[in-house]
């Protein structure tokens, strides 16, 4: 039971320890940490449609780092979620404008879904190729895949996909009937929030209580030993990815059918590494993905009121600072772990050889 509970304690521990940090830089601007965040805690929660950005941001993040996690339980890195999601929204944009307005809302919406998905596990494939037929580095491919896309969809962006005037590197907006329903009235939560916790729930289901996650989990701990247990290690490389790009995707799907409404050059870029880090802070538990994506999300709005509050003049850039410090804290509170379980190791081997 002491095992089980040291890890979300470590976790729970860092994000203090990186909130406190944040918090005290605050300090450089002469201003009361305490009094700041207590102004923006109550300015968030006495108001409904900022209560729900935080669901709002946390939506594609659950996707993200549900990429990430997903192919570290097979002892895979995923670092190309980014290019991932801008596969999958590339596939939601043209679709929803393709079809927006020409079929019912439900029948597009699910279209436009499962094209997302494609979308992304056909860049997450090709990269579970790679890893299976030349055992290429799939860190380096994963990461260098998003500097492709994201050449792709500029490309895209300034030829097929521009918007109608050709004055922007954006596509026009989508029909209504391709949005993604607010299912809470008076903030922008929309039904993509309700399709990310399903997920999260579907893939902790598919990890351990279906063969293939067996399979999955095996390959992560060995792939030596899976092999010689008749599991094929290749495979696993490639369908893992698979699934991951497409989970990637549908954080695509959500931003583009749910929020943004269309296309934008380099919008949301720092979310695939944000999901890394989310992934890591839930210790790659995908239930855990749902409510670390909320803490992210809450970090996000908050810094943002943050830099509202009228006259303190605190910088936009509080919100990448409070989540990159929080980020590093959980990152090393894993080497303080490891290093804590490596003393407690040779500690007991020590009194056992005394016996």
């Amino acid at each position: 039971m002491k095992k089980r509970l040291g890890v979300p304690l470590y976790n729970i521990g860092a994000v203090l320890v990186g909130l406190v940090i944040s918090a005290s830089l605050l300090l450089f601007l002469k201003l009361n940490p305490i009094e700041v965040v207590a102004l923006a805690v109550k300015k968030i929660t006495s108001d409904g449609y900022t209560m729900g950005e935080i669901l709002v941001k946390a939506t594609p993040l659950i996707f993200t780092s549900l990429a990430f996690a997903f192919t570290y339980k097979a002892n895979l890195f995923n670092i190309g979620a980014q290019g991932q999601f801008y596969a999958g929204a590339i596939g939601a944009i043209a679709l929803s404008l393709a079809l927006g307005g020409r079929i019912p809302q439900a029948l597009l919406l699910l279209i436009v879904l499962v094209a997302a998905f494609a979308s992304g596990a056909v860049v997450g494939g090709l990269i579970g190729f790679a890893k299976s037929k030349f055992r290429a580095n799939e860190f380096l491919v994963s990461m260098m895949s998003t500097y492709v896309v994201s050449a792709l969809m500029d490309f895209l962006l300034r030829t097929s996909l521009q918007e109608t005037k050709a004055e922007y590197l954006q596509t026009d907006a989508i029909a209504k009937s391709a949005y993604l329903p607010v299912i809470v009235p008076g903030t922008r939560v929309h039904l993509g929030f309700v399709i990310a916790v399903v997920t999260a729930i579907l893939i902790w289901v598919l990890l351990y209580k279906t063969p293939l996650g067996f399979r999955i989990r095996a390959v992560g701990y060995n792939h030596n030993a899976a092999e010689l247990g008749g599991i094929r290690s290749g495979r696993i490389y490639v369908t893992a990815f698979l699934i991951a790009g497409g989970l990637a995707g549908m954080a695509g799907f959500t931003e583009v059918n749910g929020v943004q409404h269309m296309l934008l050059q380099n919008f949301n870029t720092s979310i695939g590494s944000f999901g890394i880090g989310i992934a890591i802070l839930a210790n790659g538990n995908p239930i855990g993905c749902i409510f670390a994506s909320i803490l992210f999300g809450f970090l996000n709005v908050m810094g943002t009121t943050m830099g509202r509050l009228p006259g303190l003049n605190i910088p936009a850039s509080i919100i990448d600072l409070i989540e990159g410090v929080v980020m590093i804290c959980v990152i090393m509170s894993y080497f303080v772990r490891k290093a804590a379980e490596t003393r407690s190791e040779k500690q007991r081997l020590k009194k056992a050889g005394g016996k």
